[in-house]
């Protein structure tokens, strides 16, 4: 059973950022996750994390991550909290691990996207590289915004390795998202390269479809792997595999993330989420998929949380 009372939660953004580099798993728990761990073994070990400190090292490890992992238990895990109601449930409860402040899988996307592309896109003159908003539009400064002893970058040459540029690999969803997700990619993230994966649509996928899944990944040997087939089926399978993925990268299983940044599922406008009423605002968008979900899971975390007490 899983107990917010005891876990280990990632705390801040500042401690997102960090986390190590190199094979480590990234999970996020919210009310729906949390109820769904307290029937659900498995998923209640695969969100539960295991900090770098505790990695056992393999023999001959390699800089891939090859190796490095000898048995299912020593998968590198942390664990960030994707709801306030997690987050003030901690503050109740005097757990362990107090979070300052939600961390949504969104924020865990466009700060991994972003490590990876800023170090790439440094301001030119004239026309300074500005932090894209949700909606994938760029917005440029004045020209005369640059002060003129800055050394001007020359425009006809790039500034990255085209060739060597990192990669990102997105598994899970359908074609139709991820070619979706590729497209926008090109605009907000012109230095990364994006490769994709869409698994077949089952409950539970074969041992030929696992095996498929596993090399497509492997083949690619992503900087960063995102996994997107909704929770708890992607958080069990990033466990449940982690050994037999040959990567060197982090890796977040964050759903919902994949229809949001392709644009076919709308996120809560920003007076929702700084309100902690996105849950409400997904209600009123989707009632028939999400009132068992906000409408019985609340008042089953309340339920839960209480007897933690």
């Amino acid at each position: 059973m899983l107990r917010l009372k005891d876990i280990k939660i990632v705390c801040s953004m500042e401690e997102l950022a960090a986390i190590p580099e190199g094979k480590v798993l990234i999970n996020t728990i919210n009310a729906h996750s949390y109820n769904t761990a307290q029937k659900d073994e498995l998923f209640a070990k695969s969100l539960t994390p295991r900090p770098a400190e505790g990695r056992l090292q393999g023999k001959n490890p390699s800089p891939k991550g090859e190796g490095n992992f000898k048995r299912e238990g020593n998968c590198v895990k942390y664990l960030i909290p994707d709801g306030a109601s997690v987050v003030k449930a901690c503050r109740w409860l005097k757990a362990k691990y107090q979070p300052k402040e939600r961390i949504a899988g969104w924020d865990l996307f466009e700060f991994e996207m972003g490590r990876l592309e800023a170090p790439l896109n440094p301001p030119r003159r004239g026309k300074p590289v500005a932090i894209l908003p949700e909606d994938g539009r760029e917005s440029a400064a004045p020209r005369d915004s640059l002060d003129e002893s800055d050394s001007p970058l020359d425009l006809h040459e790039p500034s990255w390795d085209p060739i060597n540029m990192p990669k990102v690999m997105f598994m899970g969803s359908s074609e139709k998202v991820l070619g979706l997700i590729r497209e926008k990619a090109k605009v907000v993230y012109p230095h990364i390269e994006v490769v994709t994966y869409s698994p077949p649509y089952k409950p539970e996928f074969t041992e030929e479809d696992n095996a498929a899944i596993i090399k497509a990944i492997n083949d690619a040997n992503p900087d960063l792997l995102w996994i997107g087939m909704t929770a708890p089926k992607q958080e069990k399978w990033a466990y449940s595999h982690w050994n037999e993925l040959n990567i060197h990268c982090h890796c977040g299983t964050i759903g919902a993330v994949f229809d949001f940044f392709a644009g076919t599922a709308k996120r809560a406008p920003k007076w929702w989420q700084e309100h902690s009423l996105e849950w409400l605002y997904r209600l009123i968008i989707e009632p028939k998929r999400m009132w068992r979900r906000y409408i019985i899971g609340n008042a089953l975390f309340l339920w839960n949380v209480w007897k933690e007490k």
